[in-house]
């Protein structure tokens, strides 16, 4: 697995966004009902969507965030096979960092749960990733 980061790409290679998150300070994980890990929200890109309104819209439908600032901060791939990605090839996504200021009272999702914390949960969904993505946003000044 390999993970890349840029700052920028055509707009037409991105087909996911990834957000980290913080409410209060603390970093936003969420736990989907089918798995025991956690995850930063994110998901993939719908027809006729910016990659923006794809970030907006995965923090509002997986972690129930309803106000809220959100930003760039890079593009990032990764090659080899993945959940998501049974083909292996390069895949390119966009970044963003969100500051959350209120949520809604129920999640509406696949998401089971957030969780609210100081540093990255043990069991990740993405363990191979998730990483080098708050590393990088810690390299850039973001975090």
């Amino acid at each position: 697995m390999k993970v890349n980061f840029y700052d920028s790409v055509e707009d037409k290679f991105l087909k996911f966004a990834v957000i980290i998150a913080k409410y209060n300070g603390k970093y936003v994980f969420c736990k989907h009902k089918e798995r025991d890990t956690y995850e930063v929200p994110g998901g993939h890109r719908e027809i006729g969507e910016s990659i923006e309104e794809t970030a907006k819209r995965e923090l509002k439908e997986e972690t129930g965030a309803i106000d809220f600032t959100i930003k760039p901060i890079c593009v990032y791939s990764v090659t080899g096979k993945t959940r998501v990605n049974e083909s292996g090839e390069e895949s390119y996504g966009g970044l963003y960092f969100a500051e959350i200021k209120t949520f809604e009272q129920e999640l509406h999702s696949e998401m089971e749960k957030i969780i609210f914390v100081d540093e990255m949960p043990d069991k990740l969904t993405y363990p191979e990733i998730q990483p080098k993505l708050m590393e990088e946003a810690k390299k850039r000044n973001i975090l």
